[in-house]
């Protein structure tokens, strides 16, 4: 039953870094690499909707960090007309029902702290042209845009680019992702969103007190938009005890934010970051600024997307009705993803 119901749902995961696994290979490797390597695992997971987010690691910041993003947006179009057959680089809702319809992955563009943009908010503009659909303004420390939720200690909101920021995104049609946000700057997002935003990789603060994760406001909030949150697979971020380091847990997580939340703002984002390491060559992938969170740590057979049927087998067993299954697997952001993407709006008044 459970296998069914995975092979019928369309899956959506909306974080998997795989693009820095790719570009640490020649470009002339990006597309054979991505077939070889990462497109079995997406097939074998069961994956229809994939986000590619854009993150750059600290040795090309600040100086290369813009050079770096354009260069991972070059191999998400490389890699994409080169698996033409099987996958598509997706712009907007009308691209994704076609890109299912053809029984291909849709490929969806994100930029994870929008890095090398600083506080020139035209480039995003620039980086829609060129297919950015989602995207986050922090990671775990500081940006010209806002603090990362490593940085709650400053109680800091957006800045004035920042809120520039938000109603550039707004107007448009890219989704605000509030994760790696700082919780004063996902209370600022949530004061100014006219659009839904949504959660890409960021799991129940109430079951597991981390700064990567959200509170039942914050939920709430989320919600209220719109939007959706999506759960992420880290075991650091689902408990503090390694012993709770299951999928258990992990869905424990789904059927908290689904009970705060309500089941249409649900989903998964992985955040498969051992499966990438595994992928990218040192020096990049030594010091990740983790902390005392070990990056290499996973929970058992979700170290990739080939794992993703577990989750749909557990949930089985937990009881969910099988269109709340659908809806957690991908059917709530195909459902955001349709309305938003592309769609050019007005968004708000800047105000700071």
């Amino acid at each position: 039953m459970a296998g069914e119901l995975h092979r019928r749902a369309v899956v959506a995961d909306t974080h998997n870094d795989l693009l820095m696994a790719v570009t640490a290979r020649p470009p002339a490797r990006w597309a054979s690499f991505f077939r070889e390597r990462w497109l079995p695992q997406l097939r074998d997971g069961g994956v229809d909707l994939q986000v590619l987010p854009v993150f750059i690691d600290d040795r090309y910041r600040p100086e290369g960090s813009l050079r770096e993003t354009l260069r991972m947006i070059e191999c998400a179009h490389v890699l994409a007309e080169g698996n033409a057959d099987e996958v598509s680089l997706c712009l907007n809702g009308d691209d994704i029902d076609a890109a299912l319809g053809a029984g291909k992955v849709a490929l969806v563009l994100a930029l994870e702290s929008a890095p090398g943009i600083d506080d020139s908010v035209e480039l995003l503009s620039t980086l829609y042209r060129l297919g950015v659909r989602v995207a986050s303004i922090a990671h775990w420390g500081r940006t010209p845009l806002a603090d990362g939720s490593g940085e709650d200690a400053t109680g800091s909101r957006l800045t004035g680019a920042g809120v520039e920021a938000l109603a550039e995104m707004e107007r448009l049609g890219i989704v605000f992702d509030v994760s790696h946000l700082g919780a004063s700057g996902v209370a600022h997002v949530l004061e100014l969103a006219t659009r839904p935003v949504m959660a890409t990789h960021s799991s129940a603060r109430a079951l597991r007190d981390h700064h990567r994760n959200l509170t039942d406001d914050q939920l709430r909030a989320v919600a209220a938009t719109g939007g959706v949150v999506c759960v992420n697979f880290v075991p650091h971020f689902l408990s503090a005890d390694p012993a709770e380091f299951t999928v258990e847990r992990l869905v424990d997580h789904i059927e908290h934010i689904a009970g705060v939340a309500g089941i249409d703002h649900v989903g998964l984002g992985p955040d498969f970051v051992r499966e990438v390491l595994q992928d990218t060559t040192p020096p990049c992938c030594e010091d990740l600024g983790f902390g005392e969170i070990d990056p290499y740590a996973s929970v058992p057979g979700l170290d990739g997307p080939r794992g993703l049927p577990l989750v749909t087998e557990a949930l089985v067993k937990r009881g969910l009705d099988e269109d709340d299954i659908v809806k957690v697997l991908g059917g709530n952001v195909l459902r955001l993803f349709r309305s938003e993407l592309g769609q050019a709006g007005y968004g708000h008044s800047v105000a700071r």
